[in-house]
């Protein structure tokens, strides 16, 4: 490798913004591919669940919907920790899994136990857990708004 670049100070910046910006990709695009098959698939079955009246199978799809939400996530933490072990940044599952988990939900219980030089990659593991948990808020908007209508048929006679 030519000296000059890999004296460059923010060399090792660059190369963990590069594999951080990859990784925000693949889980963004996992995400996105996800929530859009369950979205679609929820507003289908509702649809023709409000169109005959079967409102108890609206709210089923409803809750069903959001323990897929639910595991859709968790999924992305893991694809997050097998990036992280398959970079050799963490050898162990279960940091790598607490570490990732630690990061995409912004909570911050884990101190970085990633290696001088890839300590940006907990900003980008943090960028996709906001990015997929707006995206995720705003599908269960439409999603609510759909329980609610099925709602409203249902106990509109007692509502008068």
């Amino acid at each position: 490798m030519n000296p000059a670049i890999t004296n460059f100070p923010f060399h090792p910046l660059f190369i963990d913004i590069g594999w951080g910006l990859l990784g925000l990709t693949i889980v963004l695009i996992f995400h996105g591919s996800a929530i859009n098959h369950l979205i679609m698939k929820f507003e289908q079955r509702t649809k023709k669940n409000l169109g005959l009246g079967q409102y108890n199978r609206v709210f089923a799809h409803f809750y069903l919907t959001f323990i897929y939400i639910a595991l859709i996530h968790i999924t992305e933490i893991l694809i997050w920790s097998f990036y992280i072990i398959q970079l050799n940044l963490i050898s162990d599952p279960v940091k790598a899994v607490l570490f990732a988990g630690s990061c995409y939900t912004t909570v911050g219980f884990i101190e970085d136990i990633l290696p001088a030089g890839w300590r940006s990659l907990a900003f980008f593991i943090s960028f996709t857990g906001l990015f997929s948990l707006a995206w995720t808020t705003s599908v269960m908007i439409g999603m609510t708004n759909t329980y609610k209508d099925a709602w409203r048929q249902k106990y509109e006679k007692y509502l008068l």
